[in-house]
């Protein structure tokens, strides 16, 4: 990647790379809470059909990230494109583009006082302008994809962690999203709902679909990830295969971090 100036970058200025498999590209990246430098001159590409699992200590930057991508965190300074065009600043542009970028949160964020059907025709609706009968035809079929097609007409409240969030994973794919980034999406999970979600992003995964998650989960990031990107400090302090990271890390940062994390 070419270097860019460390001042912040008007929407025009932004060249995509040469490679037309690029979804996500990230270049020069910075961002700051208050005095707290989150993002360090962050760079990273996502192709097509690639699955990058970013993992590292808490406070590393992975999940303000993960928010970067779809502006839901604002940068300072840097570059950031989904399929070649600069992220929008606000307005049509910014929904239509996060409409294109599925998010699964931590918590689960479905609307309480809406069914699930509800909750996964909403966005196909009022953003996609779908119509109610094909949202919901679309949506009973996510549903029964991620294995809660029998819960449709319940609200969240009646559903166990790991089903709420497998609604959250239909809702977002019922915006036929480009590529879906998932934020710690397992950590609020009691460990036997874990599993349930893990294997519906592996599944999505095998379908090819474009994803970047933030995990602790060292299993999924060995099984499913193309890439592993380990942070720290704010930094991408590697980028490797799976293999390589979890058998021959190259830094002392990542071999620190692999040896309390694998062997507690």
């Amino acid at each position: 990647m070419e270097p860019t100036s460390g001042a912040a970058v008007s929407e025009q200025t932004f060249t995509p790379g040469t490679s037309s498999r690029a979804l996500v590209e990230l270049r020069h990246v910075d961002k700051h809470f208050g005095p707290l430098h989150v993002l360090r001159d962050v760079s990273l590409t996502v192709d097509r059909g690639e699955v990058v699992v970013v993992i590292g200590p808490s406070g590393g930057g992975k999940s303000t990230l993960c928010r970067a991508i779809n502006r839901l965190e604002v940068i300072d300074s840097g570059e950031i494109a989904i399929d070649g065009r600069p992220l929008p600043a606000e307005g049509r542009e910014l929904a239509r583009l996060r409409a294109d970028v599925g998010m699964v949160f931590q918590s689960f964020n479905l609307f309480a006082h809406k069914t699930v059907l509800q909750n996964v025709t909403l966005g196909q609706i009022k953003v996609r302008r779908k119509g109610r009968k094909a949202a919901e035809e679309r949506a009973r079929g996510l549903l029964d994809r991620v294995g809660v097609g029998t819960q449709a007409d319940k609200y969240p409240a009646q559903l166990s962690g790991g089903q709420q969030q497998r609604v959250a994973i239909a809702r977002a794919l019922a915006m036929d999203p480009k590529i879906m980034l998932f934020d710690e999406p397992t950590s609020a999970l009691d460990p036997e709902m874990i599993n349930e979600v893990l294997e519906v992003m592996r599944q999505l995964a095998r379908d090819g679909m474009t994803m970047v998650v933030v995990t602790h989960e060292m299993g999924f990031a060995r099984s499913a990830a193309n890439h592993v990107v380990f942070m720290a400090d704010g930094r991408i302090v590697e980028e490797t295969t799976p293999d390589e990271f979890f058998t021959a890390p190259r830094t002392d940062r990542a071999r620190d971090f692999l040896s309390k994390i694998l062997h507690h």
